[in-house]
Order: C-alpha cells, then sequence, then structure tokens
C-alpha cells in the first residue's frame, strides 16, 4: 500500500520510467536505422512513413530522436551519478573530519566556485578537444563542489547529534560512522538536489554538443541534431524542432519529478 504522502509523485515516476525504458531499449524501438542514409529521401517532411522527417542526409529524424535519448540520458544520468557520490563523500568527509583536510578541499571547491560554470566547462572541454566523454568530464570537473557544499552543510548541522556521540562511546571507528550514520542521514537533501540538477545536466550536455564541443557526428545526441539543423530553422524546421522538443519534455519532466520529490521529503512540511 503506498503512503498519501508519496502518491503525487507515481505520475511522475511513471514518466521518467518510460523515458529511461525508451532509452534502453532505444535500438529496439527505432523505426529505422538512425544512420542510414538516403539522399534522394533528405529533408522530406513529416509524412505517413517518416513521422518527424528526415533530416539533411535522409536519415529519419524519429529514429535519431529515439537513439539520441539513449546517447543524452545515459550520458546525464552516469554524470550525475559520478559527481553526486564524488561530491557528497568530499563534502561528508570535510564536515566531519574538519581540520586542514576541510580547508584545503573547500578552498578548492571555492577556487571552482569562482568561475561561471557553463564557461569552464566550454573552455575545459574545448581544452581538451571535445566528444562526449571529454564534455562531461568538464562539466563533472566543475559540478562536484554543489554537492560538497551541501554534504558538509548537512553532517556539520549532525555532527554533535547524540546518536553520533553514541556511536563513538559504542566504539564504532570513523569510517563505520560516516558510512552507517553520517552518510544515510544525508541522503535525502542529495537525492532532491540531484533530482533537480538532471535537467540542468542534460541542458549543459546537449549546449556543448550544439557548440560543437560534446558528441560528435554522426552520434545521435540532441544537442548535436540541433547543432546540424540550426542552418535549416526556416526551411525545414522540423530537423531542429524535434531533438529540441525531446530535450524541453525530458527536462520538464525531470524537474516536476525533482519538485514533487522535495515536497515529499521535506520534514518539516510533512511533519
Amino acid at each position: 500500500m503506498i503512503k498519501p504522502r508519496y502518491r503525487p509523485l507515481i505520475p511522475y515516476l511513471i514518466l521518467a520510467g518510460i523515458l529511461i525504458f525508451i532509452a534502453i531499449f532505444a535500438p529496439y524501438l527505432t523505426p529505422f536505422d538512425p544512420y542510414a542514409q538516403d539522399l534522394e529521401g533528405a529533408l522530406t517532411p513529416p509524412n505517413a512513413q517518416n513521422l518527424l522527417g528526415t533530416d539533411r542526409y535522409g536519415r529519419d529524424v524519429l529514429s535519431r530522436v529515439i537513439m539520441g535519448s539513449q546517447v543524452t540520458l545515459c550520458a546525464a544520468l552516469l554524470l550525475l551519478a559520478t559527481i553526486t557520490i564524488i561530491g557528497s563523500l568530499i563534502g561528508a568527509l570535510c564536515g566531519y573530519v574538519g581540520g586542514k583536510v576541510d580547508t584545503i578541499l573547500m578552498r578548492i571547491s571555492d577556487i571552482f566556485l569562482a568561475f561561471p560554470q557553463m564557461v569552464f566547462a566550454i573552455a575545459v572541454a574545448g581544452a581538451l578537444g571535445g566528444g562526449l566523454f571529454n564534455a562531461a568530464a568538464a562539466l563533472a570537473i566543475i559540478s562536484w563542489t554543489k554537492y560538497a557544499r551541501i554534504s558538509r552543510a548537512l553532517v556539520l548541522s549532525i555532527r554533535k547529534m547524540p546518536y553520533m556521540d553514541a556511536a563513538k562511546m559504542a566504539g564504532t571507528s570513523s569510517a563505520g560512522i560516516l558510512f552507517h550514520h553520517v552518510l544515510p542521514n544525508i541522503a535525502g537533501p542529495v537525492l532532491v538536489t540531484a533530482a533537480l540538477d538532471i535537467g540542468t545536466i542534460i541542458m549543459e550536455l546537449a549546449g556543448l554538443s550544439f557548440l560543437g564541443l560534446g558528441a560528435m557526428p554522426p552520434t545521435a545526441e540532441w544537442g548535436a541534431m540541433m547543432n546540424n539543423g540550426r542552418s535549416m530553422i526556416q526551411t525545414a524546421s522540423w530537423v531542429i524542432l524535434a531533438p529540441g522538443s525531446a530535450i524541453f519534455v525530458t527536462v520538464a519532466i525531470f524537474n516536476l519529478l525533482g519538485d514533487k520529490l522535495r515536497d515529499v521529503l521535506d520534514v518539516r512540511k510533512n511533519s
């Protein structure tokens, strides 16, 4: 039986699950080969056979949008998992240990926070030479600081709690306290932050690809597809509108999911 407080999450979880399902099984859901070229059928408007038309190389746009969900979503979720785990561990370590470790790591995070995130990512991705992996690495380098800051603040607020003192008196090691008492108690706010960040990361990865610093042709990735069709916005608008709409819908669903998750996990609101 689902508790009433969790029921508002269900529609958004279903929609997010559908997106993830499409991403996982994209190769089996595409009506045509997303990489097969047919120059005779290039820039065909949407019709009964090609529901979203074809691009300048005659490739089916719908098939490329579906395949692009796998590239974009998988890259975004893997990147999010990486920065969430690394940032949370660093922040928890700083908050729990304190001292020089806290000072050094937080000053490093201050340096990264001093740069505009997207500008820094563009510079790093350009220096690394482009490509989806390098774009994700560039975003990871600059994005972990948010989770480190949040985790550190949460750990500082619970470090003096009675159950922490009880664990120390029971002889629990520092590593045991960190992994069994600290991290589980900060997981809720960190999870909400991560859920709200999915849409941002999708847009940032797509933005780098749109600028030519992310996925390289002929990879079916939404940002790269928009870059490929930007010169045809007036003559073949479907080429750019299809991946743009996919980004819009996906970001909207995950943002709404993050908002509802925040409401559900808000202890003060549900107390």
